[in-house]
């Protein structure tokens, strides 16, 4: 890109694919400021594992320079994949890590780590809430900021997730419940405490299934098992069952009687774990999701392409963060890279929102008459 100054660019959160982008920026001698409403990095735990996939997450840890630091991190035997049967725990089938390792497993907040460690100190201004976004007449961009501050930028990169602020300034699109709920929990120690489970699970991930019910556990690193309970359910599941999700022991309970009829190896999930419960509604962006251009701001991630969470999202944030820098390199202009970025990624993100509303179903089966 020629210009007689470097492009003033903000990337609205400190996620995957923001990180990406800014990483792949700053590698071409490219600078960029990433807001993040959080106060800090460890300001909360960042979730479980992610399996990156050649040809998406991993093609944009290679063109940040970060390849060769991922793979000694992830767990390539991760990849491995059990199927139970929920009446009796028994193995319907099985799939172990691939010959090549090609989706190797790492939790998501050390790779999260390894991206923020590769970016120039200073990148990331942390406990910067953004409330809103106006483009402005001459094709620049104002952030506006939760402490009532504005700055102007000739790019604004809505990087800040499902609830995006961003967003708005291209589309009215909102978020809608899917219909599935994930309620979260987790084991420390499995090896030692919890061997049984450790056992069932693997040395990746589990799952059995039933109409309307699901249990997934996944191995982290660090002897971690984190588990979650999938339902088919109103979300307002726990108002309507008359439970406060802050009463640990009675979301426990009501859980179990929902899972009564399952062997009770699978229900120690729900018996036995050691962090409480968190509820996790799952929500989509409708698909297709798309836009007109707006000159000066763009979306990428769940930002852009909000889907369920059955192992593309993380992996098209990060290759959207990439191809979107590469863009801002190699093309003559801000508006032209932004076109250039945004056709490559709205017709990928609807082909694999179609996927990844499939693999829910998958993940957890309607419930039929």
């Amino acid at each position: 890109m020629n210009s007689a100054r470097d492009p003033r660019i903000a990337i609205v959160g400190a996620g995957l694919g923001g990180l990406a982008c800014a990483r792949v920026l700053q590698r071409h001698g490219r600078s960029a400021t990433v807001f993040e409403r959080e106060a800090s990095a460890d300001a909360r735990p960042q979730g479980g594992t992610l399996d990156l996939h050649a040809d998406t997450g991993q093609t944009a840890l290679r063109a940040a320079g970060l390849l060769d630091p991922f793979h000694a991190l992830a767990r390539p035997e991760g990849e491995e994949w059990r199927v139970l049967d929920f009446t009796d725990a028994a193995l319907l089938a099985h799939q172990g890590p691939s010959a090549g390792g090609g989706r190797p497993e790492i939790d998501r907040g050390q790779l999260r780590e390894l991206l923020l460690d590769s970016l120039t100190e200073g990148t990331v201004r942390w406990d910067r809430a953004v409330s809103r976004v106006t483009p402005l007449a001459d094709g620049t961009c104002r952030l506006l900021f939760a402490d009532g501050a504005a700055e102007d930028f000739d790019l604004v990169v809505g990087a800040d997730g499902a609830w995006s602020r961003v967003r708005p300034a291209l589309s009215h699109a909102a978020p809608r419940y899917t219909g599935v709920t994930f309620v979260e929990t987790g084991f420390d120690h499995c090896d030692t405490r919890h061997p049984d489970l450790a056992r069932l699970v693997g040395n990746g991930s589990m799952l059995a299934k039933g109409a309307g019910r699901s249990l997934v556990a996944q191995r982290n690193s660090n002897g971690h098992i984190r588990a979650y309970i999938a339902l088919r359910t109103p979300q307002d599941w726990h108002m309507a069952a008359g439970i406060d999700l802050g009463d640990q022991r009675a979301v426990r309970a009501h859980l179990l009687r929902m899972f009564d009829d399952w062997d009770e190896s699978l229900r120690y999930i729900l018996r036995d774990s050691d962090s409480g419960f968190i509820n996790r509604p799952l929500f989509v962006l409708p698909a297709p999701h798309t836009w007109q251009h707006v000159a000066g701001v763009t979306l990428l991630g769940d930002a852009a392409h909000l889907m369920p969470p059955v192992g593309l999202g993380a992996n098209l944030a990060m290759l959207d963060g990439s191809d979107l820098a590469h863009a801002l390199v190699t093309e003559p202009s801000i508006d032209d890279a932004v076109r250039a970025y945004e056709s490559i990624m709205l017709p990928r993100s609807i082909e694999a929102a179609t996927s990844s509303a499939q693999g829910l179903d998958h993940l957890v089966p309607a419930v039929t008459s």
